[in-house]
């Protein structure tokens, strides 16, 4: 089975399984994501705040596949939410990607502490840069259940998709079934936990065994199977081909309920709070 394209609310679709490039430095950026590309990558996630879309952009422009092949996707820097500072930031972020539109283009994070609260404006302004043509989709990323609900109530448009933190110790299910709720797909980002916890886990190791899989590729799996998009990182060749290759199994309804078993709540979460996270560069 290939990997999947999953329908967004606005008719688009997207590939369900992609690469993250947080963290990766910009001087290995367009080797990782070539690397990617020649074991089957076809969506690419990264952000401003990131510093490495030259990278990503390099890689594709080297890659030799159509633009239609590649689904690419950027995020708004935190330091740029005022009107204005967003429309440029996307034309730079394109200039940066060597691309005349993004596939998706997402508020990296509400800020609901800063810029007076004022995360609607913002997201008004997102959907004029789709109307312009400059991104096919628009959505958002850590956004909580009164954020969504705020911007839907007051714009009438629902994001595409929400990009939220959702693993095994941390399985956000508030977050997710508002997300669900009002239409749009949820994104998990690191998917495979911080730290390792989850990736030495018991019922994730005896998991691992019983389907002679990586104990990353069960957890990849379960996101998968619950209906979310993922985008592991890694910088390894070797190990973007592993991540991938999780089109060949699937787990029970009993095994993806085991694992979401493992919910800590609140104190699994392993990034930072989008409530309260106010950091700007």
């Amino acid at each position: 089975m290939s990997n999947p394209r999953i329908t967004l609310n606005d008719g688009s679709t997207i590939p369900q399984f992609g690469l993250g490039v947080w963290q990766v430095p910009a001087k290995d950026t367009e080797r990782v994501v070539s690397d990617a590309f020649e074991v089957g990558y076809r969506h690419i996630d990264t952000a401003q705040m990131y510093g490495n879309e030259e990278g990503v952009g390099a890689a594709i422009a080297a890659s030799g596949l159509a633009r239609n092949e590649v689904y690419v996707t950027t995020k708004l820097n935190n330091n740029r939410h005022e009107r204005a500072q967003a429309k440029e930031s996307l034309r730079v972020s394109l200039d940066k990607l060597g691309l005349e539109k993004v596939d998706l283009f997402l508020i990296h994070w509400p800020l609901p502490t800063q810029y007076g609260g004022d995360f609607v404006s913002t997201w008004e302004t997102l959907i004029e840069l789709r109307d312009a043509g400059l991104t096919t989709s628009v959505g958002v990323s850590n956004f909580q259940p009164d954020h969504l609900d705020l911007v839907v109530e007051k714009t009438g448009v629902v994001p595409a998709v929400n990009q939220v933190e959702v693993h095994p110790y941390f399985a956000n299910e508030a977050t997710r079934a508002a997300t669900v709720r009002h239409g749009a797909l949820v994104e998990a980002w690191s998917p495979l936990g911080q730290g390792g916890g989850e990736l030495s886990d018991p019922v994730v190791t005896a998991l691992a065994e019983r389907y002679g899989k990586t104990r990353a590729q069960v957890l990849l799996r379960w996101a998968i199977d619950r209906g979310d998009v993922v985008f592991p990182k890694s910088t390894r060749k070797e190990r973007l081909a592993e991540n991938i290759d999780v089109f060949d199994f699937a787990l029970t309804a009993d095994d993806v309920a085991a694992l979401a078993g493992l919910d800590k709540g609140e104190a699994g979460r392993q990034g930072p709070n989008p409530d309260v996270f106010d950091w700007i560069p």
